[in-house]
């Protein structure tokens, strides 16, 4: 080796060290320092361009938090109904999703953090997450999936996580971080929904039992005035029991009894100031739930990224999507003058933020889903005082418990129901319009060819 390739390659590891120093030197003064800005996402296609990431740097955040699918690990193979390998329909008989391999995802880990605007917020704020099916390796895989233990080590790398971390020993990627001085101080739960989650249907565990230990410490540790817990999948919301046969959505409503304890867990610490944010669903909106504990808890959900219901479709059918998110019932969901469309859904790419006004009296919270211009398409402004048990009867008296309590299974069912008997009732319409118009066309058929006879 010659003077100066040694010189270069020595020149880059300082580079590199020197990076390494920096971001540990950002994370540590975020830590201490005190934090009101936050933001989130999730759902991002590192293939597909990403110009949103303008908007969130634009936000100045101090955080940035992954929800899940940070990349598209896994390999989406194309719709075949017919052949060999049929991957949909009654006769399905190959995956629709496969994984990649070892080298596959490095790779896609590595398009991801190059990305040029994602590095600019790296450099910025301190980025800490989770992971979801995509980026776990498989899509809506859990416990069994074999390859999560190498899987854990790539998403570990893309986070910076540190080498000795004790998130590099344990079973699943969840965490907890701590930021700012007592009285005015942020703990960000995230969960690992995939490591340990048994099938769904099932009813049985999303957490397993040693993350629900490690998270029963968390919450009796001594209470922090905010308390933000990160889920992958939504919390709150059970769109699925409203969507169901037509579509399938993975959420905590299909654990009920794994979402009872967790709320109960919450109501055991007596923590105020709690709620969540989540991802997955390639829409945002926000949801509350009134009869969890003595106060409201919020799920605030951004996804995607690059990721969207109205992404999938061309744009002259958006109205369409929109449509159909504002016939579909939901108990859950937060509306206000305040969203960009009256179902208070957002259907395009967009992430989650955080504002905390430590100055105001009471102190104040702004949860917002921001579009890729970084400006809100639907949020809720609450206080501290609001996010606690000593006023749960004012929630009573606003008249928001009974709207936000009664769960979508408890529906009606002609109200649960009602997307789906609309789209069996139109595709009924639809059949015997068809079946009129071949009728007609055979019939006038015939009566040409018996009149050219005639003649």
């Amino acid at each position: 080796m010659g003077f100066e390739q040694c010189e270069q390659q020595w020149r880059w590891r300082v580079i590199i060290l020197m990076g390494m120093v920096t971001l540990t030197v950002n994370a540590s003064n975020t830590r201490m320092n005190k934090v009101s800005r936050i933001a989130f996402g999730s759902c991002s296609n590192q293939s597909a361009p990403q110009p949103i990431w303008d908007a969130v740097i634009d936000f100045h955040p101090q955080i940035f938090i992954w929800l899940g699918d940070n990349i598209y690990g896994d390999i989406k193979r194309p719709f075949k109904l017919f052949g060999r390998e049929r991957t949909i329909g009654p006769w399905k008989n190959a995956p629709r999703f496969i994984p990649s391999s070892e080298e596959e995802m490095e790779a896609k880990y590595r398009k991801a953090k190059s990305n040029p605007g994602y590095a600019q917020l790296k450099e910025n704020a301190e980025v800490i997450g989770t992971w979801d099916d995509h980026d776990y390796g498989l899509n809506d895989a859990g416990k069994e999936f074999h390859r999560k233990i190498i899987n854990q080590k790539l998403l570990l790398d893309f986070l910076d996580e540190p080498q000795d971390s004790p998130r590099r020993k344990q079973a699943g990627v969840y965490a907890s971080y701590k930021y700012g001085p007592a009285g005015k101080d942020v703990q960000i739960i995230l969960l690992d929904t995939r490591y340990h989650r048994d099938p769904v249907g099932s009813d049985g565990t999303i957490l397993g039992n040693s993350q629900w230990s490690w998270l029963e410490r968390e919450l009796k540790d001594p209470a922090t005035a905010v308390t933000i817990i990160g889920s992958s999948i939504q919390v709150i919301s059970n769109l699925s029991a409203t969507v169901h046969p037509l579509f399938s959505m993975e959420s905590w409503a299909h654990f009920p009894k794994e979402r009872d304890r967790l709320f109960k867990l919450i109501a055991d610490s007596k923590r105020g100031g709690v709620f969540f944010i989540s991802g997955d669903v390639h829409f945002g909106e926000i949801t509350r739930y009134d009869c969890a504990v003595d106060y409201p808890l919020y799920d605030v959900t951004s996804s995607g990224i690059t990721q969207s219901v109205e992404g999938v479709v061309p744009p002259f059918l958006h109205f369409l999507v929109r449509f159909v998110a504002w016939l579909t019932p939901s108990t859950m969901r937060v509306k206000g003058p305040d969203c960009r469309y009256k179902s208070c859904v957002y259907g395009q790419p967009n992430f989650g933020t955080v504002e905390i006004d430590w100055d105001s009296h009471p102190v104040t919270l702004k949860l917002k889903v921001r579009d890729k211009n970084g400006v809100a398409v639907t949020g809720i402004n609450t206080s501290l005082v609001e996010l606690h048990a000593s006023n749960s009867e004012d929630s009573v008296k606003a008249g928001h418990s009974s709207r936000h309590c009664t769960l979508e299974v408890s529906l009606p069912w002609i109200i649960r129901y009602r997307l789906a008997i609309l789209v069996f009732l139109t595709l009924a319409v639809l059949l015997v319009v068809f079946i009129g118009l071949v009728y007609t066309v055979i019939t006038v058929f015939r009566k040409g060819v018996c009149k050219r006879k005639h003649e």
